[in-house]
């Protein structure tokens, strides 16, 4: 009698050699076709340079400034009273309300002024309650004078809301004050 053999098959296999390029060729594609969102910093308007010859020094009445400190301790000051950031915005608010309807030279004038061991993350949380405070104002102008919300305005509409609500924020340069 013959013995009849099994043959074994071969399993199927998927060769694998390549895998590897494949994988680091699907990375560096990646990598490469990534837009990565980087913030930028601050977004801030800045005035054009005139040279200090030609600049017109005018003096601004008490009245009209709300003068913020900060100094290196994160202690805040607005005009001489200690304050905490939080409250910046209300007490902001009612100053520029009251000046709504004065002609722009009599608009107030919020300047910020640190000192240079200042904690950035101070300085900007100041800032967000200055804007906060002037947007609010302009809300409420807004629907209080044409019973809409600013971002319902025409153009029309809100270069008024603008001309009668500026925002006038002069940051002045940081320095060391020695105590």
């Amino acid at each position: 009698m013959v013995k009849i053999k099994k043959r074994k098959l071969k399993d199927a296999e998927i060769p694998t050699g390549s895998m590897a390029d494949i994988a680091f060729l699907m990375l560096l594609f990646f990598l490469v076709s990534t837009v990565i969102d980087v913030d930028t910093g601050i977004g801030l308007t800045l005035p054009e340079y005139i040279p200090v010859e030609e600049q017109e020094f005018v003096p601004i009445s008490k009245d009209r400034l709300a003068a913020i400190l900060i100094n290196e301790n994160g202690d805040v000051l607005l005009n001489g009273d200690v304050i905490a950031i939080p409250q910046i915005k209300d007490n902001l608010k009612e100053r520029i309300e009251e000046k709504i309807n004065l002609p722009a030279n009599k608009k107030l004038v919020v300047s910020v002024k640190t000192d240079r061991k200042t904690n950035y993350n101070l300085f900007i949380q100041a800032l967000d309650q200055i804007k906060g405070a002037y947007f609010e104002v302009r809300e409420a102008y807004a629907q209080a004078q044409y019973g809409k919300k600013t971002i319902d305005l025409n153009e029309e509409e809100t270069n008024d809301v603008r001309d009668k609500i500026p925002i006038t924020i002069s940051i002045a340069e940081p320095e060391n004050v020695k105590k």
